[in-house]
Order: structure tokens, then C-alpha cells, then sequence
């Protein structure tokens, strides 16, 4: 059986970069001490979540992909002979910025990126005034581990992008994620936000047969602005199973390193008895091209 450790490191975030990197390398040598070959960090783990605000000078906090903090994760990935994917607020050029997912092998080099294709525009979620939409397709990074398929968190709302993932040879999807409460909902409303999210990323695990990693922040950031009452970052960081079983899933509310273990042979044996792909009326599907069917 073709059995693989995978770590997750779910942290909150304080406004001092370099001390949420070192948070997250301390948790990613935790979890190659508990032998994890692959290891995942949050969306944007390096900063606080900017996007709350529209603010130009946040445009700092990005930089070259490679640059100084691709490098600092890198030197731990040889160091400690792991595959990393690491999430950074990517420059580009002047005035072209992504939200971006860094493959890290084992060797410390890059195995592949992925920028993030959907992009939010929600009170509190800004992102389309700092990220671009990705532009690399979605293609899986393979590595020494496997055939990452790489999203970031609001692409998990989207069964067209698991599948893609699924099609082009992911071995199990993987998304690095920043959500969380609206601290003025009811507990009703916040709980029913919540299950929905599991319960959409569990689907993309059955419908495809393939594991699925999500790894959420955690804690409390306030809106800089004040316009709205900030967010609570609800964690919950988890690994699926290739039929949507959680296999480890972490606290809400604390800091939290998780070692899973999947099978990357079980894939063969569900689809097998669930064979999706075998029966997808491709011949029937091109109206997904369209914006909306009138």
C-alpha cells in the first residue's frame, strides 16, 4: 500500500511577517519530526489577512516569486527533506499581483506554482483589488510525492476546478485557506457557514475519488478600517478521504500542527466501485462554457 504522512500547520497570524514565518517553520519541523513527507501551510500565512481593506500600501508586503521568503521555506524543505506548499502574496510586475501557491521538493527547488483562478469581492474579502487571476490553468505539480492538485481556498467553492485538478492526473487536492465568521452573525447562520464549507470540499474527494487537504487559518483579525467587525478565523483544518471520510481534523480555535495519513492506492479500489469518470456524459456537458444557460 502506497501510504503517505501529510502535514498541516493551521496558525494565527499577528502583523509582524517574520514572526508568523518562523511560527510556521517551527510547525513545519514539529511535523517532520513526525515524519510527514509533505507538508501544507495557509493561505497567506506569512502576513495577517490584508484583504479586509482596500489599502495600496499592503502592496507591500509582496514580492518576487523566487525572492526571500521562497528561499527561507526552501532552505527548510532541503533541510529537512520535505515537499512544502507554502502561500505568498506574489509580485509579479508593477501593478500585477497574485495570490499564489509555491510547490517546494524536496531539494528545496521549485516543483511548480499555481495562482489563484477565482478571486472574492466580499465585505471583508477584497481580493480583487490586490490579486489577478491566475493564468496557469489547472495543471497538478508533480513531485516526489505525488500530483498535487494545488487550488487555494475560494476555488474550493467550485466542482469545475476539482474536476479539471481530477482529469489532468491529481493524486489528491489541495487547498491552503483564510475563512472564517462574521463575528455579528448568529451561532445558527455561522455553524450552517461552516458545515457548507466542509461539506463542499468533502464532495470534490467523492466525485473524484482523490484525498482532499484543506488548511484554514485560525484566530481573530479585526477590519484596520473598522467598517466592519473583523473576522474570526473558524480553522478546522482537515484531510478527506477518497470518499469524503475526515481522517484528522484540527480544534477551531487554537494553533494546531496535524500529521494524517492517506493511501494513495485507494483511489484505484473507489473508483472502481464508484466509476464517475466512466459515465460523465461528456457529450452533453458544453453549455458548462457558458456564463449561464438562458
Amino acid at each position: 500500500m502506497k501510504k503517505l504522512k501529510i502535514g498541516l500547520v493551521q496558525q494565527s497570524c499577528c502583523e509582524e511577517p517574520q514572526l508568523n514565518i518562523e511560527k510556521s517553520l517551527q510547525g513545519i519541523r514539529k511535523l517532520a519530526a513526525q515524519d510527514a513527507e509533505l507538508i501544507i501551510l495557509q493561505e497567506l500565512h506569512c502576513t495577517t489577512y490584508f484583504c479586509q481593506t482596500e489599502n495600496t500600501d499592503n502592496f507591500d508586503l509582496a514580492e518576487e516569486i523566487p525572492g526571500p521568503v521562497t528561499q527561507q521555506f526552501a532552505a527548510v524543505a532541503k533541510e529537512l527533506a520535505v515537499v512544502l506548499v507554502v502561500s505568498l502574496f506574489e509580485r509579479r510586475a508593477a501593478g500585477l499581483y497574485h495570490n499564489t501557491a509555491v510547490v517546494l521538493e524536496k531539494d528545496g527547488t521549485i516543483a511548480g506554482i499555481y495562482r489563484k483562478m477565482h478571486i472574492p469581492d466580499d465585505p471583508g474579502y477584497y481580493e480583487k483589488f490586490y490579486f489577478t487571476p491566475g493564468d496557469l490553468g489547472f495543471k497538478p505539480i508533480v513531485t516526489s510525492v505525488g500530483n498535487l492538485g494545488v487550488l487555494v481556498c475560494w476555488d474550493q467553492w467550485y466542482p469545475e476546478a476539482a474536476r479539471l485538478m481530477a482529469l489532468a492526473g491529481a493524486d489528491m487536492l489541495i487547498y491552503p485557506t483564510a475563512i472564517g465568521y462574521d463575528p455579528q452573525d448568529n451561532d445558527q447562520e455561522q455553524q450552517r457557514q461552516k458545515e457548507s464549507w466542509l461539506t463542499i470540499q468533502r464532495s470534490h474527494a467523492i466525485a473524484n475519488g482523490i484525498p482532499v487537504i484543506s488548511v484554514n487559518r485560525v484566530g481573530y483579525e479585526a477590519d484596520p478600517s473598522g467598517n466592519t467587525a473583523g473576522t474570526q478565523f473558524w480553522g478546522g483544518s482537515f484531510v478527506a478521504g477518497c470518499q469524503g471520510e475526515i481522517l484528522k481534523q484540527a480544534e477551531a480555535e487554537r494553533d494546531e500542527v496535524l500529521c494524517a495519513e492517506i493511501n494513495l492506492e485507494q483511489t484505484e479500489k473507489v473508483r472502481r466501485i464508484w466509476p464517475f469518470f466512466r459515465d460523465r456524459r461528456i457529450d452533453q456537458y458544453d453549455d458548462l462554457g457558458k456564463r449561464f444557460r438562458d
